[in-house]
């Protein structure tokens, strides 16, 4: 067996990274959230963002890429909507087992499909639609009679909101790479510090900070007075890490490799993420549920490998879907990436 190269040890290096700190994170945020009862979504969110913003200008002073920036008008909706899916992501997350979590992250597939279709006049190939109709399948087939789910009417409508969030988000952020002519990490570096104005602004709202003496409350009534034990702050700081090095991992793997790599680890990381739900957190596996896990998983890859083939196909595979007779084709750039959550993964908490 002929030894690697270093090109190919970095390469194998940053999908290790890569895979591993996206794993991580889902596990990381499912214990804050759930075990350690840090129940403040929007604050964590926060420190999320502000790792990750942090970490943005830190890697443009040691030139992993250049900063371009762009006027408030032409990032403020992005950062709303990257504000709005990792919110629900993570409320989705503190209210469900992380098995349906990341299952209801393989249904933002066809919620693109529907919205490029209402907005765009898109429609997608039959083949298409089929692997989609597989998947919506398998995602029925484990949830449907699943008693921790049907119990669970508030975690169903956060995972509703944040697949229809996540899915605007990552329509909006590929179509604003094109219009303004910029990368992934340069988009980012740029609604960043939106976001987290509007965190700023929304944690007083939503969340009880505790400045109130005169109100009588338990000690983790508050985000101020909540019992900061050196393992919360350590487990906070670690989900906000693991946040960063994702967003790092992600820009290095897709430049050292190639999409159709980063589309194979996102498989990889959904069923790594399905499996540890039922090592680490007991979740129950019937033969039902893990009957339409592997259809769900089945349908999502036929479904990215549609993706994929459209994309390597002369002038972008334009051909494979069909526009509305009667109705405007959709704008240049609103092509989404065929993965699943792939900007969840890029920044912290829907990996």
């Amino acid at each position: 067996m002929a030894a690697l190269t270093g090109n190919q040890m970095k390469a194998v290096l940053y999908i290790l990274l890569n895979v591993g700190s996206g794993t991580s994170i889902v596990f990381a945020n499912k214990i804050v959230l759930s075990v350690y009862k840090f129940h403040f979504v929007y604050a964590l969110t926060l420190i999320h963002t502000a790792v990750t913003m942090v970490g943005m200008w830190s890697f443009a002073g040691i030139g992993l890429y250049q900063r371009k920036p762009l006027k408030a008008k032409q990032i403020l909706p992005l950062a709303a909507a990257f504000v709005g899916y990792i919110v629900f992501w993570n409320l989705s997350l503190q209210l469900n087992s992380v098995g349906f979590y990341q299952l209801s992250k393989i249904l933002i597939a066809p919620a693109i499909i529907i919205i490029e279709a209402v907005w765009f006049s898109k429609l997608p190939s039959r083949l298409e639609l089929a692997a989609v109709a597989l998947l919506c399948i398998g995602v029925t087939l484990a949830t449907v009679s699943d008693s921790e789910v049907t119990a669970n009417l508030p975690g169903m409508l956060m995972s509703g909101l944040a697949i229809w969030t996540t899915s605007i988000y990552q329509i909006w952020a590929g179509s604003k790479q094109k219009e303004y002519q910029v990368s992934s990490m340069q988009l980012m570096d740029n609604y960043c510090p939106y976001a987290a104005g509007l965190l700023c602004m929304l944690v007083p709202i939503f969340e009880p900070l505790g400045f109130n003496s005169m109100v009588k409350t338990s000690q983790q009534d508050t985000l101020l007075n909540f019992n900061y034990t050196p393992a919360i702050v350590g487990a906070i700081a670690l989900t906000a890490v693991l946040g960063l090095l994702v967003s790092l991992s992600t820009f290095l793997v897709i430049g050292a490799t190639s999409s159709l790599t980063y589309n194979v680890m996102g498989h990889l990381k959904t069923v790594m993420i399905l499996a540890g739900g039922f090592v680490l957190f007991d979740e129950s596996m019937p033969p039902k549920k893990l009957a339409g896990v592997l259809c769900a998983l089945g349908g999502i890859i036929w479904y990215s490998g549609l993706k994929m083939q459209r994309k390597a196909a002369p002038g972008g595979g334009g051909s494979a879907s069909k526009a509305v007779p009667g109705r405007s084709p959709p704008p240049a750039g609103t092509e989404a990436e065929p993965l699943i959550a792939i900007s969840s993964d890029k920044v912290r908490s829907a990996a």
